[in-house]
């Protein structure tokens, strides 16, 4: 006589099994579709990064060449005397304009590293060397800005303590133009600020 064996398989348990797929194709889409924000954001940031490197180069270079060609000669003069202002009569100007064409060279060279970020969002070595980049340019652009503010403030109002006068009484145009370059320099540098943000942020998102 012979016996036969008949295994039950409960439903419960391939209802389970039939209901694991569903559930990791669910899973794999939310997981794509979150990569896909996240790469799109990084490239909005990089192209924010590579907005914002444009206007601190319009900037850097404005205010070099205003100041580079700061020069006001007084019409009255002597046979042997000849009012004149020139930036270059000043070290701390000249400081200025050197500094100044420094951070614009640094930022035209920037810009393709910035395009590499815009193409590959995910890259966090181009974000890096520009954060660390960005940063001491943005010491050399404040340390020029802030010691020719002290000239400028010094052409405007004098000091009668050391008998010092305020020229721009007499040169008004020079004054004009080094208090031009002074306030461009110091829009690049809130430039600069915001770009060591924007890339702070993009590599932490990352």
């Amino acid at each position: 006589m012979a016996t036969t064996t008949t295994i039950e398989i409960p439903a419960e348990s391939s209802a389970i099994n039939k209901g694991k797929a569903p559930l990791m194709i669910g899973t794999s889409r939310s997981s794509s579709s979150f990569n896909e924000k996240e790469g799109g954001y990084n490239k909005g940031m990089a192209i924010l990064d590579f907005i914002l490197r444009l206007g601190a180069v319009i900037t850097t270079l404005s205010a070099t060449v205003v100041m580079g060609t700061s020069d006001e000669t007084l019409p009255f003069f002597t046979q042997f005397f000849q009012f004149e202002a020139s930036y270059d009569d000043l070290p701390t100007l000249q400081f200025f304009v050197i500094a100044m064409a420094l951070v614009a060279g640094y930022l035209v060279l920037s810009l393709p590293f910035s395009i590499v970020a815009i193409i590959r969002p995910r890259a966090a070595g181009p974000r890096l060397l520009l954060l660390i980049l960005d940063t001491v340019a943005l010491t050399l652009n404040t340390a020029a800005a802030s010691a020719a503010t002290a000239i400028v403030y010094l052409a405007h109002n004098g000091n009668q303590s050391a008998n010092w006068l305020a020229v721009c009484q007499q040169f008004g145009d020079f004054c004009q133009n080094v208090s031009g370059a002074v306030v461009a320099a110091f829009v690049s540098v809130v430039l600069f600020v915001i770009l060591i943000v924007v890339s702070a942020i993009a590599l932490r998102k990352q």
